[in-house]
């Protein structure tokens, strides 16, 4: 689910934040850190089973709740995952900058890539339009096509930006798009951020996407909505302040235990704004942004400290790392290959353990298989060095 592999190797020393006089062992500006790949490895498996579950679940085969999304207000596990790559997208985005990112030429490389993306997001859901024409309704908006604009405005404000400046705008996204959601709709419905659809960014889908929004009827929206690509910009914002602080000349330790803080930090502040402002993926609230941004890095300062202590080289075509490193690749192969869980073979062994185990933990079981189709030509590609970049 995700272009966040933008972090790459560069020999050049990037803009923005780095460390005074030669360069210290411990700076980690234009390198690829195992961390980051890892984090974002968990994330494309986690991706993978979230997908998955939900595939499963539409056989009308009960599974673990944690693994599905809030209806609308709340935070499961399986909430964590989009807005974890979006956060990684503004890290990957700050280690990797080069010294000409503000030029001609690097913004259109950035608009370039983030074209091929939200145009790669269009193909694949539209990709069983012609097999059934007659009644499809196309949607616009998608997981790619989200990540696609947040990695093209941030790549873009990032050289043009000081940290404290896109501090900020971020602060102003969020609290911004707050009283965008409280404003009054203008069909005269009463305003209730707790009920589904009852707000004025939702009104705002149904206006603009009509019958093409992802959720029908007349409380409908659509997740990837218009307005709400306001607070993903800024947690691609956020997710930059962590990438300058993780490319100084800092001791990894040090590094590792000031994000963790942040990481915290930032999740409590989400937390208590979520007694007023819901927290709802969805609507990919303010709060919602906050806490799993705070996640997110909280997550990233402990891999940094665990996985970055000694700049090890990466194990190629471990699970983690080959979802990481070809988050592109593992994306579009999930999405085409998910005809595979319809099929009786990947559903046998449910039907042989749900009377031992119970249907929910059986349920688990034809979603592991998947996630191990799916790695093992992603650790394939791993191990020969092909590597899928839009």
């Amino acid at each position: 689910m995700t272009a966040t592999h933008l972090s790459s190797p560069a020999a050049d020393a990037p803009v923005g934040p780095v460390a005074t006089g030669p360069r210290d062992p411990h700076d980690r500006a234009g390198r690829r850190l195992r961390s980051l790949d890892l984090l974002r490895g968990v994330t494309v498996a986690g991706m993978i089973t979230v997908n998955a579950t939900a595939g499963v679940q539409g056989l009308d085969k009960p599974v673990f709740a944690p693994l599905l999304h809030a209806d609308w207000a709340g935070f499961t596990l399986a909430d964590t995952v989009f807005p974890a790559f979006l956060t990684m997208v503004g890290v990957s985005i700050a280690i990797s900058a080069k010294p000409d990112a503000g030029g001609a030429a690097a913004t259109r490389r950035v608009l370039a890539r983030a074209g091929r993306m939200i145009l790669l997001g269009l193909l694949l859901g539209h990709m069983f339009f012609l097999a059934d024409f007659h009644k499809y309704v196309p949607r616009l908006p998608g997981v790619l096509q989200r990540i696609g604009i947040v990695f093209a405005i941030c790549a873009i404000l990032y050289p043009r930006m000081s940290g404290r400046a896109r501090a900020i705008a971020a602060g102003v996204l969020l609290v911004g798009y707050w009283g965008l959601c409280l404003l009054p709709m203008p069909d005269g419905s009463a305003t209730d951020l707790w009920v589904q659809g009852h707000n004025f960014v939702s009104w705002v889908d149904r206006a603009v996407f009509g019958n093409w929004r992802y959720v029908k009827g007349p409380d409908g929206y659509d997740p990837e909505g218009l307005l709400s690509t306001l607070p993903a910009i800024a947690q691609g914002l956020l997710g930059t302040l962590a990438g300058d602080y993780l490319r100084r000349g800092q001791p990894v330790t040090a590094a590792a235990k000031r994000l963790f803080v942040a990481g915290i930090a930032g999740m409590a502040a989400g937390l208590v704004w979520g007694l007023v402002f819901p927290i709802a993926k969805n609507l990919w609230t303010s709060s919602f942004v906050l806490l799993s941004t705070g996640l997110t890095v909280a997550l990233l300062g402990v891999f940094h400290g665990w996985f970055d202590r000694d700049d090890r080289p990466a194990t190629k075509g471990d699970l983690f790392g080959s979802f990481g490193r070809n988050a592109i690749a593992a994306y579009v192969l999930h999405d085409l290959a998910s005809i595979i869980l319809t099929g009786d073979a990947i559903q046998l062994p449910f039907r042989w353990l749900a009377p031992a185990v119970g249907t929910q933990a059986a349920a688990l079981v034809p979603v592991a298989i998947f996630v191990a189709i799916v790695w093992y030509p992603i650790a394939y590609m791993d191990k020969r060095g092909w590597y899928l970049r839009v």
